[in-house]
Parts: C-alpha cells; structure tokens; sequence
C-alpha cells in the first residue's frame, strides 16, 4: 500500500516515529560523573519541550541518565542502545 509521496505504509510509520532532536550533545568517551554533568549543562541551554539528543558509551550512563530524568522530571522519549553506544532524546519539561 502506498501513502502519498510514493512511501509505503511502513515507510510512513517510521518518518512519524522518528524524533527530532533540537541539540545533540557527544558524551562519547566521557565516564561518570560527565555524562550526567554535561546533559544538566546542555538540558539548560535548550527551552522547554525542546528535545535533547545524547550519546554516551559509558555503561553506567543508562542507568545514570535514566535516573537522573525522572529525578528532574524531564522525559526520555527514546533509549536506544547499538553496541557499546547508547542514544536518549530527552524532552525538556521544566
């Protein structure tokens, strides 16, 4: 089935899935405590229900920055994690 455009259906529901990012932030290489630092530093500079896209390879940022959203109350739209890179959209909510 095609949906205008000459996508198909699941073309289509992958463009509607896909996250924006307004910034990224590069935390590849950085061990804790950065990655959770440079995230706090970087969450200030966007306004809010802007979204925040990080990557890390530290393995403890998972957890780290997972906890560090819900303590603050920002959203995490979107963990992915491919090989030793993890990947979090953090919507700004406050």
């Amino acid at each position: 089935m095609s949906l205008g455009l000459n996508h198909t259906k699941k073309e289509v529901y992958k463009l509607k899935n896909e996250i924006k990012a307004d910034a990224e932030l590069d935390c590849i290489g950085y061990y804790c405590p950065m990655p959770i630092s440079m995230t706090k530093e970087e969450i200030d500079k966007i306004e809010i229900g802007q979204v925040l896209k990080v990557e890390a390879d530290d393995p403890a940022a998972e957890e780290d920055i997972k906890r560090w959203a819900k303590r603050t109350g920002h959203e995490i739209l979107k963990f992915e994690k491919e090989g030793t890179i993890l990947t979090f959209y953090i919507k700004r909510t406050k």
